[in-house]
């Protein structure tokens, strides 16, 4: 079978279409835009027209490549931006009328949880989605019967999921309001951001996720996984790769020393400069502080030393969920 996954997210919109035979997921095609869809909506409450229109003009291109690989089973799902938005479910409408995607607004619960199984499950977990299967990021660590705590960190555009568990029963899920396109616009106004700027975000993370981590998780985590653009784009810069390299990115261990030295590096930075960061696609350069010091924060609260990171995430949890359905 031939299914795609669209994810309308707070800052980037993403395409996942692959072919699930024979048991495992093999990608025929992967696009992610920076569609920016959650900008002034923590101010306002409201999706603006030109995001809307932005990320429109991205799924007429999805559609299209939907089309080509004749795709049996399609799913759109939607994130913080649409189920923070007054507006949001009127989108949700209009994506599934005009792309004929079934359209899918995600808690922060229920995206917790898909983003976990993306990362730790493969095609062994439909029929049974919270198993798990033969996962490249995590290895054995999360398979059936094992008592080895994993921890998921997903930090997207509004908001950043936390989700621990062990043999593929999850023990905590949480949904924070702590995401890059969030934070950037409520603290960073500088260019590049000042040291009382980036002291701010962090407090205001670092208040988020201690109040969201139960106290009996901090530092009995075994192994933990960051999935998403900004572990990604840090693990692409660690490296300086250039062009990016997916079979590398996968896990790569970031440590917090080398995390905090990358958002030292990128804050000190303008923009413009940031945009011609090996490693770091142009258009995620205006949020990546944000993203660094919300990783950062994670580790911190978490007492993490390092993190693995993992191309695998939402939609690969949402692909394996439609498959099962």
């Amino acid at each position: 079978m031939i299914a795609a996954v669209v994810d309308i997210g707070s800052n980037s919109t993403r395409l996942l279409i692959a072919s699930t035979e024979g048991g495992r997921i093999r990608e025929l095609e992967r696009r992610s835009e920076i569609t920016r869809l959650g900008a002034g909506v923590d101010a306002a409450g409201r999706l603006r027209e030109d995001a809307i229109a932005r990320v429109l003009a991205t799924l007429d291109r999805y559609r299209e490549l939907i089309d080509a690989h004749c795709c049996e089973r399609t799913v759109a799902v939607m994130t913080s931006a649409v189920r923070d938005a007054s507006n949001g479910e009127a989108l949700a409408r209009l994506v599934q009328e005009r792309y004929g995607l079934r359209s899918r607004v995600l808690s922060g619960e229920d995206e917790a949880r898909l983003t976990y199984l993306g990362a730790v499950g493969d095609l062994a977990a439909i029929g049974d989605p919270s198993a798990v299967g033969d996962p490249a990021a995590v290895g054995a660590a999360a398979a059936p019967g094992s008592s080895t705590r994993t921890l998921v960190i997903d930090i997207g555009g509004g908001s950043t999921e936390l989700v621990a568990g062990a043999g593929g029963e999850i023990e905590l899920c949480v949904s924070t309001q702590a995401g890059v396109v969030r934070q950037t616009e409520r603290h960073l106004r500088s260019d590049p951001p000042t040291e009382p700027e980036l002291l701010a975000l962090r407090a205001d993370v670092h208040g988020m996720l201690h109040a969201a981590v139960p106290s009996a998780l901090r530092g009995a985590v075994d192994h933990a996984v960051a999935v998403a653009g900004t572990a990604t784009s840090l693990a692409a810069i660690a490296q300086r790769l250039d062009p990016y390299d997916p079979a590398r990115v996968e896990g790569h261990r970031l440590s917090a020393q080398r995390c905090g030295a990358l958002l030292s590096e990128l804050a000190a930075l303008p923009l413009e400069r940031r945009r011609e960061v090996p490693g770091l696609h142009p258009d995620r350069a205006p949020t990546i502080v944000a993203g660094a010091a919300i990783l950062l924060e994670a580790m911190s609260v978490l007492e993490l030393e390092q993190v693995t990171v993992s191309e695998r995430d939402l939609l690969y949890g949402a692909l394996i969920k439609l498959c099962a359905d």
